[in-house]
């Protein structure tokens, strides 16, 4: 595999004979094609494949959340890379030899920023919540001014929410308005915080599966 530095036309994408180009995390790439294995996958090797594809298909809808707020760029490892290996070391089960995603152990953001004190959130009205906490501001690097986001997600229709940029930490209480197609189902919710710089996040905390009514 080679960086494309310059070069007259620059980076391209896709195969060209035995070679095929790409952009890599920012980088012009040229590699040589993969060659074509004959040997049949194990199934250990398959069950791999079958985690990676249920972990991949449940963060891509809330991947530039993660790009932004999941621990620290490693090397070249990005942040949506780094979510993908706790999903799949921590918040997958093998239930009559399926993985399952529980949800009460997925992470949407991971970081050294003090989270919430004491957050509750409940049913206020057709299609609303209500998330309340205690301010701790000044406690460690928690600041009145960090910013307090919503995921939320409804395992029957595969959909997330995110809410971001919501209120202040100081602002104890917010509304949270639905669609109306989640009447009558069953939502997960995480909340976290940011900094105004959106350099540090705290550890998303999750808030547990109510029905909206």
């Amino acid at each position: 595999m080679a960086e494309i530095k310059k070069g007259i036309l620059g980076g391209f994408s896709g195969k060209v004979g035995t070679v095929v180009g790409v952009n890599w995390r920012g980088k012009d790439i040229i590699r040589s094609l993969p060659k074509k294995s004959k040997r049949r996958p194990t199934d250990l090797q398959l069950m791999q494949q079958i985690k990676f594809k249920k972990v991949i298909d449940f963060l891509q809808p809330i991947r530039p959340v993660l790009n932004l707020y999941f621990g620290n760029r490693v090397g070249l490892k990005s942040r949506y890379n780094i979510a993908t290996s706790y999903m799949l070391s921590n918040a997958l089960e093998m239930v009559n030899d399926l993985p399952i995603i529980v949800l009460e152990r997925v992470l949407i953001s991971k970081g050294d920023l003090v989270g919430f004190l004491q957050p509750t959130i409940q049913l206020v009205g057709t299609d609303s919540f209500e998330l309340n906490w205690e301010d701790n501001s000044g406690q460690g690097n928690a600041k009145s001014t960090d910013i307090v986001n919503l995921v939320c997600y409804c395992e029957e229709l595969n959909s997330f929410e995110v809410f971001q940029n919501i209120e202040s930490r100081s602002g104890l209480v917010v509304n949270i308005p639905l669609p109306t197609y989640y009447n009558g189902k069953k939502v997960n919710f995480w909340a976290f915080l940011n900094s105004q710089t959106k350099t540090i996040a705290s550890t998303s905390i999750y808030l547990g599966e109510h029905t909206v009514v």
